[in-house]
């Protein structure tokens, strides 16, 4: 039986996805979580064999958690499952290491198709992803990745600003010096070109890092 982690902020979904997608013969739901620092730390602690992954979660988005799950956890195969969706967040996550990505609009035997080929080692893309992927490697100038020239700090500085924390809290919350966020905030908005917090957290919105209800 292989055990699996479900990262996803919606209570229901998660829900959903344990009840009514997951064969119980199959799997075993070792965790689930909304949020996304506690998700990766949870994986690290318990090492699942397969995750389901949303994109936009608070602390931690789900592109960053990939990353560093490409280091830390290379055998662990994942599944973005998640509202949002460019060509350029399909590239990006791709690169950063996902196996498969389902679009929640999709209907639910979609996710259990991608499920049962990404946890056996395939890749699954839905349908409207597997359009979007197209597209993007069709015309490689279409991809909007720009967060790829930040640090992995700048990315995690630019999720807490957009969710609305000062700098003293965003220094509290990474344990770094109120100077040394004041630097990476300066860093980030140099290389973006954005120079309010209202602009920030625009940026953020498109790149799926946080959602609007966030």
């Amino acid at each position: 039986m292989k055990t699996i982690g479900i990262i996803e902020d919606q209570t229901a979904i998660r829900e959903m996805i344990s009840q009514a997608v997951l064969d119980p013969n199959e799997f075993e739901v070792i965790f689930g979580t909304g949020d996304g620092q506690e998700g990766y730390e949870k994986c690290i602690e318990m090492k699942p064999d397969f995750v389901i992954l949303d994109v936009m979660l608070p602390k931690l988005n789900g592109t960053d958690i990939l990353r560093r799950f490409s280091k830390e956890l290379p055998e662990t195969r994942v599944l973005i499952f998640s509202g949002y969706q460019s060509p350029g967040l399909v590239r990006e996550l791709l690169q950063a290491g996902a196996h498969g990505f389902v679009e929640k609009s999709a209907p639910l035997t979609e996710l259990r198709k991608g499920v049962e080929i990404v946890s056996s080692g395939g890749s699954y893309f839905g349908p409207e992803v597997a359009l979007l992927l197209r597209d993007a490697m069709a015309d490689p100038q279409t991809s909007d990745t720009g967060i790829s020239i930040l640090t992995k700090r700048e990315r995690e500085i630019l999720q807490l600003i957009a969710e609305s924390n000062s700098t003293r809290e965003i220094a509290q919350k990474l344990e770094i010096s109120v100077k040394t966020a004041e630097n990476h905030r300066t860093n980030l908005m140099r290389k973006l070109d954005l120079h309010d917090v209202a602009s920030l957290t625009r940026y953020a919105i498109n790149k799926g890092l946080i959602s609007i209800g966030d």
